[in-house]
């Protein structure tokens, strides 16, 4: 096991400027993972810890040791990709075993390693298939069964589940969390997709435009998002956001006119900020807690998604569609009272648009 230290790290690739001076600590053990939007860098981070491609500038260190100039094969890693990258004229035993018999590995330490790493991943009925004759789920276990054999001290994923299917994602999320937990080692894993961020990460890393904008555990960055980017962008539904403004002692956003009494930190006469709720956190009138909130409003529906258990609503909140998610059992209207505990609210600087409110509780 080992922990991995970035510092300073800037990659370009010609005029392009791909990360801006990247500062991260990976502790021993610990299951990180890089989220942002397509071409935010997390890719080209993970790969220039890979030893795939060479920083610009800034040092990396792998168990407190410089690799800036390690190639791959010594910096004790093992990267699963994407695509799986099997050799499909080889068996499954053949392809696990492959990496080891190119170091020259001793045949009695290649078949311990390959049964162990079979047993984890359940794959002892299938070492002699050919990948085509193997699922989705089954490649990706191979894929990752080649880099258990490996023994590696920090464990690289780039995106490993975007090839699968949305029932498959959830129990292979399960299963590499389960795997993380067995062998106690460092893992890395990059993702676009927030749902495999906040369930599988000890910690996440929210990148964007090559800088990072937030290091923190997934309930950190779900309920205090550092700014409104990581706020609108972490989420299955992201934060419903409207600006605001102090007026004679009351804040005002969309349809809302709240006292100023009601929140915990003294506001400026004719501020400016930001407001945010989560679209769980708009109750709506056939939800048993709408009485006991003390913000109300009536919104015009635009249009609902039904997601089984739930739906999304989304509705006019001034001139912003917002979305709050309603039970599914009510009826469909063209017009629904929703309410909001204020408690419930964020409050972002207009300029900095960096959150205000973190971690205050709040006091009605």
């Amino acid at each position: 096991m080992a922990d991995v230290l970035l510092k300073n790290i800037s990659k370009s690739f010609g005029d392009k400027e791909i990360l801006k001076n990247i500062n991260l600590e990976i502790k021993d053990g610990e299951f990180v993972v890089l989220v942002g939007a397509s071409g935010c860098g997390k890719s080209t981070l993970l790969r220039m810890i890979a030893g795939l491609e060479v920083q610009n500038e800034g040092d990396i260190y792998i168990d407190e040791k410089l690799v800036n100039n390690a190639a791959p094969k010594d910096r004790n890693i093992a990267m699963v990709f994407q695509n799986y990258a099997l050799y499909p004229h080889l068996n499954v035993r053949e392809n696990i075993s492959l990496g080891l018999k190119v170091r020259n590995t001793a045949k009695c330490e290649i078949q311990r390693r390959v049964q162990r790493a079979a047993e984890i991943l359940v794959l002892e009925d299938y070492l002699k298939s050919k990948p085509k004759e193997l699922s989705g789920g089954q490649r990706q276990r191979v894929a990752l069964a080649r880099a258990i054999v490996r023994e590696p001290k920090v464990f690289l994923m780039d995106e490993p589940l975007s090839n699968l299917d949305a029932k498959l994602r959830m129990h292979m999320r399960s299963e590499i969390k389960k795997l993380h937990k067995k062998l106690k080692t460092t893992f890395i894993y990059v993702t676009h997709d927030q749902t495999e961020a906040l369930t599988m990460g000890d910690r996440i890393v929210v990148l964007n435009n090559g800088t990072i904008q937030q290091v923190d555990t997934p309930y950190n960055i779900y309920n205090y998002p550092k700014n409104i980017f990581v706020a609108s962008f972490m989420g299955s539904a992201p934060m419903n956001i409207i600006e605001a403004e102090v007026k004679n002692g009351f804040l005002v956003f969309g349809n809302v006119t709240i006292s100023t009494d009601s929140l915990p930190f003294e506001l400026q006469e004719n501020m400016k900020l930001y407001v945010g709720v989560r679209p769980e956190n708009i109750v709506s009138s056939y939800d048993p807690s709408y009485p006991f909130n003390l913000i109300k409003f009536s919104s015009k529906v635009n249009f609902e998604e039904n997601l089984g258990s739930y739906k999304n609503v989304y509705f006019n909140f001034k001139d912003k569609e917002f979305c709050s998610i309603v039970n599914s059992q009510a009826p469909k209207s063209k017009n629904i009272d929703f309410s909001i505990n204020p408690k419930d609210l964020c409050f972002f600087d207009y300029e900095t648009q960096e959150l205000l409110n973190k971690k205050i509780e709040f006091t009605i």
